[in-house]
This record gives structure tokens, C-alpha cells and sequence, in this order.
């Protein structure tokens, strides 16, 4: 370390300045002057060549980008000339290019850990800006953040970047920062492999960060065969250059990213130096604490002051992956120079801050006199910036350049101090100009200057750099294991011994008793293995009833995966009590042609005309499929007499009869009708030999009337559920089914499961005093397995949107914080508390409306989320009418639809002439919606309808990323219940996300995190003079909602709080307000809620 490289001034002449991570006023803490004009005129100011866009998957910025940059060299933009600021002259300055850049941060979970790593993409044009972006929208909010923040495994992102542009440059970000990278301390990985897998050979260059530099990097071998390019990170103009990459290549994109990819036109790099980065060196920032690597362990980690975990810098970072000694040179090491802002060296050389109006006055005043700041650090004579600015400014750029500086690290988020003067030379009145200053002739100490004219004063003050040894011995250390996947095929289940008595009996008839997280699905897959594997069974005569589409497909792929028989889940019925029907009807020779929404209304609405009642259409309808159901009608508020409503009942089953409409409930009715009337195909009954039924409490009497009938045709009955999660009593579900079915069969066997697998001793004893308190008394409280977590939170918020920001701003805490200094607080107030991936995270609302609140407040924080349930956006006309169309295109021989969608999307009369253009307009999308991906077909049926700007047809279009086929979209929509359909807040299934949901959309679900919103008095139990509610059954909802939580529960109010709660007893709940009076701190960062 003791032999340097100088770099003369003729050496690095011809080289560019380039700072390509950058950021726009579009990005989350950065100035509004990060705009084209004001980056364009500090890059002139500070001397740099080329400046990255930063942010080019923000549509905003990208059109601004466009308005205001015009092409210049290949793959270069530059800055139109009416949009430059032209208020200063800058002797000497050059006209910056722009190349399009941009950052991105993925927040995921992967080998059980949460990953934060954030991505610097350069690309070589805004086209391919654009199209990328496309992409990425599909996946995550890209509106919310200029550095978007997508749950998107790097893996993943970096083959999306090359499959879109083959000529993009991937690079990972400030690769050591604790929070947010490749090998962050908290969020990151121990090898590049273990990141990229198979794809790594396509990264070729690391972004050093602020807190570290070349030789540190050099001290881990896995890095040698990566470029180190530095740059900025700036979120404000001024913050150009803070770091940056220098290159000797022609003015094009393709020699960059050359440069940047082999090194080949890589002249080095310029850098802080990083004991000034804020995480360099250990510590505790509120404890004013530094530590380094050695005493952190000596402290095993933690800190002596508060006994907090102490937050891990880059330097014990690099410690802990370096396989080589402090002071190695790697053998060809690019040349790197370490310097200090210029403001920062005036404002240490008068005693002031770099932000001080006599330092910024100065610092205009010598680029006035001298050029651009890179060229007075780096390069003038240190006699001719004497003569402009005084001997102090002069006297610190030449320490600076000599490597003369004291350095202060930095640490837990606290900026390190580079110092150039100590106190006592700062007390020195020298350094101001004096009378032979101003005459350009002083010397050093004031006196005339003996130096000959023409002379560089370069050799005065050199920049230091070390002598690069032809040959150095390395001592490499074994890589390191990678990590094994997991192999997706998990041990055999272990039961307990009342599962295990559940899965082996014998019985004709059993009955299962299972509370929430006591193993019901384990269970019922180890029932059906037990059927076909000792009891030899043939899949073909099993029949297995689950109450959602999602409960059936993870059901056959337990069974797939369990027992390694593709052809044998295939082969057993797995479905709905909709979908079974439905497919059995088919079987029978019927042709069901369900109903649109719209044409349910549309009949309806003829219905009450004709019959002359007095009720709305989705009244009429609620209350035919109540009746249906097996309830009444429920017309008490709309007197209407029960001869009139079973005259309009007939007239509109009659229109369906004529139309061969059928609703969803006929599936069911027709089903038993034929049955019962013998009318049936022989062999029928096979498939219902073995008949498993899930969910069992929520079977209203027509799926009850179907479990007899099909029991009676075969030979074993099996039912598993909960009674005390019967929460569909308005659908007609009865939570006594269970004692209906013991009088049905008087050999019934009941088994009861009261371990619990899935939640804390805290929930489980919260969800206990809500439903022990109604009445039952031969109840018993389930038994926790789980070891104990933190308390059941309630938390008191001032309004309902208070609610809503509370719950975006914690799960911004949960999962580490998304910004840098989010994460930094994060860190110290999780402690050693886990850290949350997003799809851990589930926000649990009792209606709709509140679930908007909630997804207005994720999107204004950019988290991923996604929102499952039947939205109000479904009864939209032009949703309706495009879903009417696609079922046309499902089935040509749909005349309903044919005749609906002529007159309501094409504005035409029936007639021949209509048919002929409703059939060509078929024969045009039909072909496409059974070719093209969901997505792309819907993108381009809006687009050629003219729906792209409807509301909820974007919505729709959210809602396809779920799906591989149109069919299969279409059969969810017709066929699935709430938790079954999906929107994402633009996100793709692959994509790590916080679920928002109803409550009874959360049945049979769980997540380690769940939030309840708005447990109020009113809202639960739901309150409503129109549609009064059972409170029983409210309770039981409540209780299926607090249940889904594994870890933690958040319970978040706003009002008077639920009389679920009020009666709890105390201790139960820890209660705390949403707005918590914070101590004075002198850093705060400003979130979106506060602007």
C-alpha cells in the first residue's frame, strides 16, 4: 500500500464522467428539482459526461423524458436547448448525454429469509424503457415510486430484463449496504449464486455504494471476475457525482455497456471515501456508538448501552466474506481516486456547513472563475484555484489530493466526516485572500509566487493510488455451499392420535369436529390416501366436496405430490358442490348455459314489470336464490303477499325456461331432481362411492339434500368442519348441520380435533373469549402447540382512514422498512423480531368498501398487494358486457349472450344483419381468446372496444394475471366463490404481496401477520337497518378472522370499540393509540401520508 499510481492530468483528460444511478423528483425522499433541466445543470457545474435518467419506470417521468430530451449519439439523449438553464456561465463546461436508467427494489423471501436488494438497469432506450415497464406493471405498482417497489425475486427480474432487451446492463446495486443489497447485512446474500442461480454468468459488474471502495471489494475473491463501477445514488441534483465511473470509449451505448460488462474502456472509478458512507463501520446511532467488526463481536452482536441488536456495517460485512487480508491489491484493478465534494471542502475550509450561503456563494463564485468542480478537484494547478478562492480552499483540495485527511467513520445510518483542517488550524485567520491574492501573485504563505509561468502545479498534489503488482499469490477459500432448495416433496404427515383415529375409521358414516389450525385439510388429504393406499380404492369411485375452487386444486396437488400419482388425483372427482354438478349435468346430456349477471337483472327487471310487484332487481334476486336455497323469501319489508311473489317467481323461472338460462342455483336443484326422479345415466352413482365433504358447516339444505343423495348411492360418508365457523347463514348454511346429519344416520361416528397447529397462545386465548361468550357450554377451548409470541394488538385510530394509513405504514415496519431510512428505524424498533415477507401479510376487512381504504393507502405507500373477493367493479355494464361476449365466444350457441351483447356493446337492434356482425366480430376474437394469455387477449379487447380508461375494466384486466386460459378465467368468474377470485393491485402471481380480503373471504386460510380492520361497534357485528345480521353469526365471523393469524394479529379501530372486545378480559389485548407521541430525534424522513 506504500507504492502509488499517479494519474497526471494527460492521462484522465480524455475520459468521460459518467454518474448512472440517479434519481427523479419521482422517487420516493428526493428534491423536486431532480428534473431533465436541473440534472442537466449540475452535471455542467460539476464537469460529468454522462448522467443517468434514474426512475424509467415511472410513467410520468418517462413522458417527460420524452417531451424533454431529443436523440444525440446512439443510445444518448441529450437535453433540448429551449429546457436548458442558462443563468450562470461555466467556463469550459460541457453538455451532459443521458442514457436511460433506472432502479429497482425487490423485497421477497427466499431460502426463508427476506431479501431487500435493489438493482440498477441501464438500457438503450426509452423504447426499451417502455416496453420493460409494460412488463413490470404486470407485476407491481409502478405509479407509486419512482424506484418501484416489487415482492419479484432478482432471478426473475433480471430474466424479464433480458428476455425484453438482450442489450440492457444489470447491475446490483450498492452492493454492501446493509438494508437494501446483493450482501446487505440484514436483507442480503452470501454469494451471488445463491441470488441469481443459473443466471448468474449474465451479471457482470457491481455498484460499490458510499461505504465502501475498491480495495475493500478486492479483499473477496468471488468478485474478481466483476467490473466495480461507483455512482451517486443522488436524490438531489447537488448530489451528482458523490461517486462516479470514469470511461475512455467513444460517446454510445453500446461502448458503455461494453465497458461497464468486459471492463474494456473502463478507466476506473471515482469515490467517497467510505469511512464518510453512512453504514461503513458498526454501531448504534441512538446509543452514539461505533463499533468496529472485532468489538461488535466481542459484544456478540450486542449493544452495551440498550442491549438492542447492534446494526452491522460494510466493513464487518466484508469481513465476514473476505477470503484475503486487508491491504490486498488485486492483480489489473482499475485505477480509483477518493475525493470530497467541493462545496464540502469549502465549507471545511471557512468554518461553515457545505450548505451554508457564504459556502454556496463561494462555490458559484470559483466555477464562475474555473470551470466545473470535477476539473478543480482533479485537475487545476493548485496556484491558479489559490489565485480565485484563497490558500485554505486551495491548501484542502491538495490534502485531499494527497490522501491527507482525517477520517471519522460512519455508522447506523450516520454519515461519516472527512476532515481536512484541524480545529486549531480552522482558528488560524489564514485562508482568507489577501492583497497579493487578489493580485494573482501570492505564494503559499502570502508571499509573491516564484513560480515560473506555464508550470503545472500538479506534481505539488498528486491523487495517490496503489502500484498494482504484476503477480500476487491468492489463497482462495472454498466457495461456499449454496443453499439447497427445498425439493417440494415434504416427509410423510405425522398424525396425532385423533387425526390418526379420523383417517382410519371404518365407520359408514363420520363426522369431524375441527377448529380452526387443528389439521383439517392434513386430515382429509390423509383420509383419501388412506382410502386409495391401504384400503385399495380406486380414485375413480372418490368424490371429495371442497367449498372453493382454491381448496380443490391444492387438494389434488397434495395428493400428487404426497403419493407421487398424477393419474390417480386426476382420476378422483375434486370440486365444488357447483363445479360437480355442473360437470355431472353435462354428463347426463344437459347443456347449462349460466346467466351473465346482467342477464339475471335484465330478467329480473321484465319480471316486476310484468307481475307488477314493488322491489328492485337485486332484491327480487337475492330473494329467488333464497328460496332456492331452502329459506324464505325474506320479503317481509317489501309486503309483498306470498301469492304475488310465487306468481313473479314462476313468470321468471319461466322466462329462464324459455331462454334455457340457468343460474347458479339450478345447478344444485336440477342435480337432485334428476337423481331423485331416477332420471340418470346407469353407473352414476360410481364416482360417489367414497364421498369426503369439506366445510361442512357452510352446506345450506339444497348442498345438504345433495350430501343424502349421493351418501344413499354410495357406501362410506366422510364430513369434516366446524360449527363454530358456520358463517354463511344468509346463504343458508345452519351451523346445527352436524346434529341434522347424526338424526339423518343414527350411526354416525363424531371425532373431535381440539389441537391447534397454527396459532400463539395470544390468539388462540383472544379467539377463545370471543366465542366462548355465547352461551355454549359443552365447548372446549382448543389446545396451542405453538410456542409463545407477542401480544394481540388493538390498535385506536382517530378516523377510518387512520385506520387504514396505520396498517400501510406498520407493514411498511414489519417487513424491514422499503426505504433506506424506513429500514434504519425499522431495525431499531423490530429488535430481534422477525422480519416479514409481504405475502406473509394478510389486511382483513368486513366489507368491501373498507378493503378500498386500505388499497387506496398500500398503493399511496407502494407495497404489492393483492385484493381477493367478488368486487362491486364485476356489476359494471362494461364488465358485464365484455363477460357476456366472452361467453359467446365460450359457446356459440349462446343466443342470450348473442342478442345482449348486439344491443348493449354494439348499440344494435336485432335483426339479420346484427346477427351477421355480432358472428364476425366472434369469428375475429374467438381464435384469439383461445390462443393468447388472458392478459394480452383482455389488453387488446379494451383496446379495440375503446375500454382501456374504464375503472373497472382495468380491474378486470388485474384479475386475468391469475389465470392461464380464458376458460379458466371465465369458470372462476361464473363458478368460484370470494376467496377463489383475485384482483392484483398491478401485480403478477409470482410476485410476493400483502393479501387484502373480506373476512369471510379468509375461510380456510392463514398468514403468520393479519391485520382486522375496523373492529368497531357497527361494523363488527355489522350493523344495518335494512339488512339486520345474526350477532351469533357475526361473532362466529369474527372468530374465523382472528384465527387466520399463525404469529401476530393487529386488530385496528376507530370508533367504539366491538362488543366482541368490550367483554374480553383485561391483559387479553395490549391496546396502544395509532398516533404515538414520538421523542425529539434530529433526523425524521417524511412520508407520502404527510405531505
Amino acid at each position: 500500500m506504500s507504492e502509488y499510481i499517479r494519474i497526471r492530468y494527460r492521462e484522465v483528460i480524455s475520459m468521460y464522467i459518467a454518474d448512472l444511478h440517479i434519481h427523479s423528483r419521482y422517487s420516493r425522499a428526493t428534491s423536486r428539482d431532480c428534473t431533465p433541466e436541473h440534472l442537466d445543470l449540475w452535471a455542467r457545474r460539476k464537469g460529468i459526461h454522462i448522467v443517468g435518467t434514474g426512475d424509467f419506470t415511472h410513467p410520468a417521468w418517462r413522458e417527460e423524458l420524452e417531451e424533454k430530451l431529443e436523440p444525440a449519439e446512439d443510445g444518448f439523449y441529450v437535453l433540448k436547448d429551449e429546457y436548458r438553464i442558462r443563468e450562470e456561465r461555466i467556463p469550459h463546461e460541457v453538455i451532459p448525454r443521458f442514457v436511460v436508467t433506472g432502479e429497482i427494489s425487490s423485497i421477497y423471501k427466499k431460502n426463508g429469509k427476506v431479501r431487500k436488494v435493489h438493482s440498477l438497469i441501464l438500457l438503450p432506450g426509452l423504447e426499451d424503457a417502455e416496453k420493460i415497464s409494460a412488463r413490470l406493471e404486470q407485476i407491481g405498482n409502478i405509479h407509486s415510486d419512482g424506484r418501484p417497489i416489487l415482492g419479484l425475486d432478482c432471478h426473475d427480474l433480471l430474466e424479464i430484463i433480458l428476455e425484453l432487451c438482450p442489450k440492457a446492463v444489470y447491475v446490483p446495486a450498492h452492493i454492501w449496504t446493509p438494508h437494501f443489497s446483493l450482501f446487505g447485512a440484514f436483507s442480503g446474500f452470501d454469494t451471488v449464486e445463491e441470488c441469481f442461480e443459473d443466471l448468474t454468468p449474465y451479471i457482470h459488474a457491481m455498484e460499490t455504494g458510499l461505504s465502501s471502495d475498491p480495495p475493500m471489494n478486492w479483499r473477496v475473491s468471488a468478485l474478481d471476475r466483476f467490473q466495480l463501477i461507483s455512482n451517486s445514488d443522488a436524490h438531489s441534483p447537488a448530489k451528482l457525482g458523490r461517486e462516479a465511473t470514469l470511461f475512455d470509449i467513444p460517446m454510445e451505448y453500446e461502448a458503455m455497456a461494453e465497458a461497464v460488462q468486459t471492463g474494456k474502456g473502463l478507466g476506473g472509478t471515482i469515490e467517497f471515501f467510505p469511512e464518510e458512507g453512512k453504514y461503513h463501520m458498526d454501531g448504534h446511532r441512538k446509543c452514539n456508538l461505533c463499533l468496529t467488526p472485532s468489538e461488535t463481536l466481542k459484544y456478540n452482536g450486542k449493544c452495551p448501552v440498550c442491549g438492542r441488536k447492534i446494526t452491522i456495517g460494510v466493513s464487518h460485512r466484508v469481513e465476514e466474506l473476505a477470503d484475503r487480508e486487508e491491504g490486498y491489491i488485486r492483480e489489473n484493478a482499475k485505477r480509483f481516486e477518493s475525493l470530497v465534494p467541493l462545496p464540502e471542502v469549502i465549507g471545511a475550509s471557512i468554518g461553515t456547513s457545505a450548505a451554508s450561503k457564504k459556502a454556496v456563494r463561494e462555490y458559484h463564485c470559483i466555477l464562475a472563475e474555473l470551470g466545473p468542480e470535477f476539473e478543480i478537484l482533479r485537475n487545476l494547478p493548485l496556484e491558479d484555484i489559490r489565485r480565485v478562492s484563497g490558500d485554505r480552499v486551495a491548501e484542502g483540495i491538495g490534502r485531499l489530493r494527497d490522501g491527507r485527511v482525517e477520517r471519522i467513520p460512519g455508522f447506523d445510518g450516520e454519515y461519516g466526516v472527512i476532515r481536512l483542517f484541524s480545529a486549531e488550524e480552522l482558528n488560524n485567520t489564514e485562508g482568507q485572500m489577501n492583497f497579493f491574492d487578489l493580485l494573482g501573485t501570492a505564494g503559499k504563505n502570502g508571499e509573491p509566487s516564484g513560480r515560473e509561468e506555464g508550470k503545472s502545479g500538479r506534481d505539488a498534489g498528486t491523487v495517490p493510488k496503489m502500484k498494482i503488482p504484476a503477480e500476487e499469490k491468492e489463497t482462495l477459500k472454498e466457495p461456499a455451499e449454496e443453499i439447497c432448495k427445498d425439493t417440494g416433496i415434504p416427509a410423510a404427515p405425522v398424525l396425532n392420535p385423533e387425526q390418526e383415529y379420523a383417517v382410519r375409521c371404518n365407520a359408514p358414516h363420520i363426522a369431524v369436529i375441527a377448529g380452526p389450525g387443528t389439521g383439517k385439510t392434513k386430515t382429509l388429504v390423509s383420509r383419501l390416501r388412506f382410502l386409495m393406499e391401504y384400503r385399495k380404492v380406486r380414485p375413480s369411485d372418490i368424490t371429495a366436496v371442497t367449498f372453493t375452487n382454491q381448496a380443490a386444486a391444492e387438494m389434488r396437488e397434495r395428493i400428487e405430490r404426497e403419493t407421487g400419482k398424477k393419474l390417480a388425483a386426476r382420476s378422483m372427482q375434486i370440486g365444488t358442490f357447483h363445479a360437480i354438478c355442473l360437470n355431472f349435468l353435462r354428463e347426463q346430456g344437459e347443456q347449462p348455459i349460466l346467466m351473465t349477471d346482467e342477464e339475471q337483472r335484465r330478467l329480473a327487471e321484465e319480471t316486476i314489470v310484468e307481475s307488477g310487484i314493488s322491489i328492485s332487481a337485486k332484491k327480487f334476486l337475492e330473494a329467488v336464490s333464497r328460496s332456492k336455497s331452502g329459506l324464505s323469501a325474506g320479503l317481509g319489508e317489501e309486503k309483498i303477499p306470498d301469492a304475488l311473489w310465487q306468481q313473479a317467481y314462476g313468470i321468471y323461472e319461466e322466462k329462464k325456461q324459455y331462454g334455457n338460462l340457468w343460474d347458479f342455483d339450478d345447478l344444485l336443484l336440477r342435480t337432485a331432481d334428476r337423481i331423485e326422479s331416477g332420471n340418470v345415466s346407469d353407473g352414476w352413482e360410481k364416482r360417489f362411492r367414497y364421498l369426503l365433504v369439506d366445510e361442512f358447516q357452510d352446506i345450506n339444505q339444497a348442498q345438504f339434500r345433495l350430501v343424502k343423495l349421493w351418501s344413499r348411492a354410495g357406501r362410506e360418508l366422510f364430513v369434516i368442519g366446524d360449527p363454530d365457523q358456520s358463517i354463511y347463514g344468509f346463504r343458508g348454511a345452519d351451523e346445527a348441520c352436524f346434529d341434522k346429519l347424526s338424526e339423518e344416520y343414527s350411526d354416525l361416528q363424531f371425532v373431535e380435533l381440539k389441537e391447534n397447529y397454527r396459532s400463539s397462545p395470544q390468539i388462540l386465548n383472544a379467539a377463545w373469549a370471543v366465542i366462548s361468550q355465547d352461551g355454549e357450554e359443552n365447548r372446549r377451548p382448543l389446545c396451542a402447540n405453538c410456542p409463545d409470541n407477542v401480544p394481540v394488538r388493538l390498535v385506536h385510530a382517530g378516523s377510518p382512514m387512520g385506520e387504514a394509513v396505520f396498517i400501510a405504514k406498520e407493514i411498511n415496519r414489519i417487513v424491514g422498512g422499503i426505504g433506506m431510512l424506513e429500514a434504519h428505524q425499522a431495525a431499531w424498533d423490530m429488535g430481534d423480531r422477525k422480519t416479514r415477507g409481504f405475502d406473509e401479510i394478510a389486511v382483513l376487512c368486513r366489507t368491501h368498501h373498507q378493503a378500498e381504504l386500505v388499497e387506496k393507502c398500500l398503493k399511496q405507500e407502494s407495497i404489492p398487494y393483492i385484493v381477493a373477493g367478488r368486487e362491486d367493479f364485476l356489476t359494471d355494464s362494461a364488465v358485464q358486457d365484455s363477460l357476456c361476449f366472452f361467453r359467446y365466444l365460450e359457446d356459440s350457441g349462446d343466443l342470450p349472450s348473442v342478442r345482449l351483447c348486439a344491443e348493449r356493446l354494439w348499440n344494435l337492434e336485432w335483426n339479420d344483419m346484427t346477427a351477421e356482425a355480432v358472428r364476425t366480430a366472434g369469428e375475429k376474437f374467438r381464435p384469439l381468446y383461445r390462443k393468447k394469455k388472458p392478459q394480452k387477449f383482455m389488453e387488446q379487447w379494451m383496446d379495440e372496444m375503446g375500454l382501456s380508461d374504464s375503472p373497472a375494466m382495468q380491474k378486470l384486466l388485474q384479475m386475468t394475471v391469475f389465470y392461464k386460459t380464458m376458460p379458466e378465467f371465465m369458470t372462476a368468474l361464473d363458478l368460484g366463490v370470494e376467496s377463489d377470485l383475485k384482483r392484483c393491485g398491478t401485480k403478477k402471481y409470482t410476485s410476493g404481496a400483502v393479501t387484502i380480503m373480506t373476512l369471510h373471504g379468509s375461510k380456510g386460510l392463514e398468514f403468520p401477520v393479519v391485520f382486522i380492520y375496523g373492529a368497531d361497534q357497527g361494523s363488527i357485528p355489522l350493523e344495518n337497518e335494512k339488512h339486520p345480521s345474526d350477532p351469533e353469526e357475526e361473532r362466529r365471523l369474527f372468530y374465523v378472522g382472528i384465527t387466520r393469524a399463525k404469529e401476530e394479529l393487529l386488530l385496528t379501530t376507530s370508533g367504539e370499540i366491538s362488543e366482541f372486545l368490550a367483554c374480553l378480559p383485561d391483559g387479553l389485548v395490549q391496546e396502544e393509540n395509532a398516533v404515538k407521541k414520538r421523542k425529539e430525534e434530529n433526523w425524521h424522513q417524511m412520508s407520502l401520508f404527510e405531505m
